[in-house]
């Protein structure tokens, strides 16, 4: 475990840092550069390029075998930052458990093939609604997926009674303490969830879910990350996350930093879903 957290510490030391596409395009282009190197050490690196405007946009792609043929499990994080963030937790912590999971499935195959995609552009709004998640999810062209999983904020935990908020009326049913996972899907997904959470809480770490149906439009907070590309095509998708600004108060701040985080809390995560995952 502790080999584990040194990595993924590593990690989110290198992503955490300015890297807004249009403002920050040095470490735009530096983060986009250590992804495809770590990518590329467990295989070959595709790119997806988009357009948006006069700008070229990548998403990064790895591919990886699984035991059986079956179609293939889609991980997916947005490695982008909102101007002024380092974005340590929004969404350093989820690249940084996407390229733990490259070698991880690279040294022991799951049963699907998985597909790993490293997602640009997910922060930035535009009237023509072009994301990273959206072109990809547009150019798999009805191609079927076992299962979408986005990772989007994983690393901070608060024990602390009453750190945790909610939309309205779902107070009722959550803990009060920002100290779990939460795993967010749509209704074709409710055994996925079953089965996630259940390995993630193995490891030590609480673990909540809840479907989302209309596609999240009944709450559009469970709409926000690269999952939601997937609801509107019909894909089976969901959301693993901190709960981001529901919990975390440097939610798109110069503060989210790394000494925010508990790696500790982003290791356990990570190991959850790996074990949950191979066996999918």
């Amino acid at each position: 475990m502790q080999e584990l957290t040194a990595r993924l510490r590593s990690h989110v030391e290198v992503i955490a840092r300015d890297r807004d596409p249009y403002f920050a395009t040095q470490g735009h282009f530096y983060v986009q550069h250590y992804i495809r190197e770590q990518f590329s050490r467990w295989g070959t690196v595709e790119s997806h390029a988009f357009q948006v405007g006069q700008k070229t946009h990548y998403n990064w792609i790895l591919s990886l075998p699984g035991q059986k043929n079956k179609p293939p499990i889609l991980i997916g994080a947005h490695y982008d930052a909102v101007p002024n963030s380092p974005g340590a937790d929004d969404n350093a912590t989820g690249v940084a458990v996407l390229l733990e999971m490259a070698k991880a499935f690279s040294e022991k195959p799951a049963r699907c093939p998985i597909r790993l995609v490293a997602f640009d552009l997910e922060e930035i709004f535009t009237q023509s609604d072009t994301f990273g998640n959206t072109e990809y999810a547009k150019s798999l062209n009805g191609e079927p997926l076992r299962l979408m999983i986005a990772l989007e904020m994983l690393g901070y935990c608060n024990h602390e009674r009453n750190s945790q908020r909610y939309p309205a009326g779902l107070e009722r049913f959550y803990p009060d303490q920002g100290n779990f996972i939460a795993l967010i899907g749509n209704i074709p997904t409710i055994p996925d969830l079953i089965r996630l959470s259940r390995s993630i809480r193995r490891v030590q770490v609480g673990c909540e879910w809840l479907p989302a149906g209309m596609r999240g439009k009944i709450l559009p907070d469970t709409r926000r990350s690269d999952h939601a590309a997937f609801w509107d095509r019909g894909y089976r998708a969901l959301m693993v996350t901190d709960t981001a600004n529901l919990r975390n108060p440097h939610y798109h701040r110069a503060s989210d930093r790394i000494e925010t985080l508990d790696f500790d809390f982003l290791t356990r995560v990570c190991q959850g879903l790996i074990y949950a995952i191979q066996s999918l």
